[in-house]
């Protein structure tokens, strides 16, 4: 039997670290905790300071057997669950079950899972950090309070397989009220007039800025517009200043859990369960042949944007042979830290810099190669020179009518030769340069365009637009954003339509219920003064007893109000204007667990039911008979599909149109680009002007 036994929370993991310690190690895993408050009941004791009661996670008897007989053999127990408020916990609930000291040097730590990493966090083991472990106990007695206190309300009042959570609840909130912003939103007028412009044989675009001796004039009617173009004398514009200047910008900081998660969702329409799922893997190890099975990432779950001395080395090393040297950073910018950041280790990073992507292709799934070489390009760039812009601004005179144009180019890409950041808002077109301009130059109008324009709602939250939002209000922690996204969906309470999250009835009706009786769990400044306390909690500056005792004075006195004063909801089921064909009921619309779909209001007798289609108003170009309908795949990704399927299989991921080709009379359909939707012929080469 080996001298010392290891503990890590994956099997993989444990393979991987196994084999860089050697043979007087043994490294087992736990699987996640062994050690949990009972889902059967609150498990919290209220009356003696909230004690919590744990008990051994059903389905762990045989890995903690395994594990208590290996502790017995050992020499020495190791404890080197993940390094984080959680993986403390994990630590300190196993040192419990095994009988091991928390005050020896059992902790074992690390951010990355390379031979070095491994071999040096051995080499300073530490005693178990319960301000770390009282944190996480606090957010977890904080989160069974609220949970097993409200949910059971909201079973009897509205219906069954409901929840309720202090974060959960604030991320619904965040959409509900987005949506409302969105109906009441009343749109305004505004008009541009955009030109375009002759130098010799050079054209060149700009815009209507203001009326001279006036600051920018904004056009709000079309006799404003017409007003403006009277004032024109001729189709001769003068050069009245030209303004050139030199624009320096600076990389994006390397990824942090929510900066990953967002990119992520931009760049690789990865949602975020899915990012943290294959990050996981990356850092855990891959087989790399003869190498063996590396971890490719640092520790995926970090609200710090630090780099270690050595990571910088590695990295100015590698862009300097590849790149050259004018292309390494001036200096090492102090990345800021954010107010609430935890510092416990560094930003996402590769392990190496060294793993180039493309030398990793080989051994690696589609999926994990991409996340990879995103994360590796994010580093890189953080570590390299800034980019260097030449711009240029021209005012243009005609009468009293001034235009403005605009123009930049690269002067030098520094990190944008690698990589540049995502943009959930807007998307960068590609770089013009006006011609070569100076004061007293004339210059003909070619074009004059006047164009109507309304002002737009606020958008609805993406997945990475909620996890930005959540994370500047400073509610959650790095491990909480995926699991929170995922909850509200499957509880039914949000829906995604077209990636953006809108809010179900029964979302409405459960927060407006919390909203009425539990203000606070609803209320943003709250919930972030909550994840202070918590934070506080783990600086040692206050006990977890306090936080959790102020906090449920008050939430006791709502839960009984609430329990004697909230109504019962009755959620009617919508008509949804058709007969069943089995029995001749009217369908009606319910609510499922992956949403909206129709069913037979016979039910239980009758137990017909369908899926919602939504017909386009097109007929199917393939059978010339059936509607086609929008569908949705086993990845929730939409498509378009014939209401005659399996007879008829004509399907498209682009949406038809009610329309044919003006060339061939083929079937047009609206293809979505990265800058807007262009309509196009699937037969002949006949498109549309795009649109934005």
């Amino acid at each position: 039997m080996a001298d010392f036994l290891v503990i890590v929370e994956s099997p993989a993991k444990a393979k991987t670290i196994e084999r860089y310690l050697g043979n007087k190690y043994k490294v087992k895993a736990s699987m996640g905790h062994v050690r949990d408050l009972p889902r059967s009941q609150m498990g919290v004791n209220v009356e003696d300071n909230f004690e919590p009661k744990y008990i051994t996670i059903r389905g762990k008897g045989p890995v903690l057997k395994e594990l208590k007989t290996a502790a017995k053999k050992a020499k020495k127990v190791y404890l080197a669950a993940d390094p984080d408020r959680e993986g403390e916990a994990i630590a300190w609930h196993l040192a419990h079950s095994l009988d091991v000291d928390i005050t020896s040097d059992c902790r074992v730590v690390f951010n990355e899972i390379t031979k070095d990493a491994i071999k040096e966090s051995f080499k300073h083991p530490r005693p178990i950090n319960m301000d770390l472990v009282d944190a996480q106990q606090a957010r977890r007695i904080l989160d069974r309070l609220v949970g097993y206190n409200i949910s059971p309300l909201l079973w009897k009042k509205v219906k069954k397989g409901l929840s309720a959570g202090r974060v959960q609840s604030v991320a619904v909130r965040l959409i509900i009220d987005r949506e409302k912003e969105i109906k009441a939103f009343i749109p305004e007028e505004y008009w541009t007039i955009d030109g375009e412009f002759l130098k010799g044989k050079d054209h060149f675009s700009g815009v209507f800025h203001s009326i001279v001796g006036q600051e920018k004039t904004v056009l709000t009617t079309e006799q404003d517009v017409q007003s403006i173009l009277k004032l024109m004398d001729d189709n001769k514009f003068k050069v009245i200043s030209v303004t050139k200047k030199e624009r320096r910008r600076n990389p994006a900081p390397p990824f942090i859990t929510s900066s990953l998660q967002q990119e992520a969702a931009r760049k690789l329409n990865f949602r975020a369960k899915k990012t943290m799922m294959i990050a996981q893997q990356l850092y855990e190890g891959i087989e790399l042949g003869k190498e063996g099975t590396v971890g490719l990432i640092t520790y995926m779950r970090t609200d710090s944007t630090r780099i270690s001395e050595v990571a910088q080395n590695e990295a100015a090393n590698y862009i300097k042979a590849e790149y050259g040297e004018n292309y390494l950073k001036e200096e090492q910018r102090k990345e800021k830290k954010q107010a609430n950041a935890q510092d416990a280790h560094e930003a996402i990073r590769p392990t190496s810099t060294l793993r180039d992507p493309n030398s990793l292709k080989a051994f690696l799934s589609r999926d994990q190669f991409r996340l990879y070489k995103l994360i590796w390009e994010r580093f890189l760039a953080s570590q390299m020179a800034q980019a260097i812009m030449d711009t240029m601004s021209v005012d243009l005179q005609n009468g009293k009518v001034m235009y403005r144009a605009t123009g930049s180019k690269i002067k030098f890409p520094g990190f944008m030769k690698l990589y540049v950041e995502g943009s959930d808002d807007q998307i960068d077109g590609p770089d013009k340069m006006l011609p070569d301009l100076k004061e007293g130059d004339e210059v003909f109008k070619k074009d004059i365009e006047p164009k109507q324009h309304f002002t737009q709602p606020p958008p609805r939250y993406t997945e990475a637009r909620l996890v930005k939002t959540l994370e500047e209000l400073r509610i959650g922690r790095p491990s909480t954003y995926a699991p929170t996204l995922d909850t509200i969906q499957k509880r039914g309470y949000v829906a995604l339509d077209n990636k953006r999250f809108v809010p179900t009835e029964l979302g409405e009706i459960i927060h407006e219920l919390i909203l009425e009786f539990f203000p606070d769990i609803l209320d943003v400044e709250f919930t972030a003064k909550m994840e202070q306390g918590l934070d506080n909690i783990e600086d040692g500056k206050v006990r977890w007893v306090q936080i959790i005792d102020g906090f449920y004075r008050d939430f006791e006195t709502h839960l009984k109000i609430a329990e004697k004063e909230m109504e019962s909801v009755e959620i009617k089921d919508e008509p949804a204007g058709e007969d069943c064909e089995l029995c001749g009921n009217p369908m009606v619309f319910k609510m499922g667990r992956y949403g909206k779909f129709m069913a037979c209001s016979n039910f239980p007798d009758c137990r017909n039911t369908k899926p919602i289609v939504k017909e386009i108003g097109v007929t199917c170009p393939t059978c010339k008979e059936g509607q086609i309908i929008e569908r949705k795949s086993k990845k929730k990704r939409l498509f378009y599909g014939c209401t005659r399927y399996p007879a008829c299989e004509f399907i498209s991921w682009d949406k038809p149109l009610p329309r044919f080709c003006p060339k061939c009379e083929g079937l047009l359909v609206e293809k979505k680009l990265k800058k807007g939707v262009q309509v196009q012929c699937t037969a002949c080469d006949y498109k549309e002007e795009q649109q934005s």
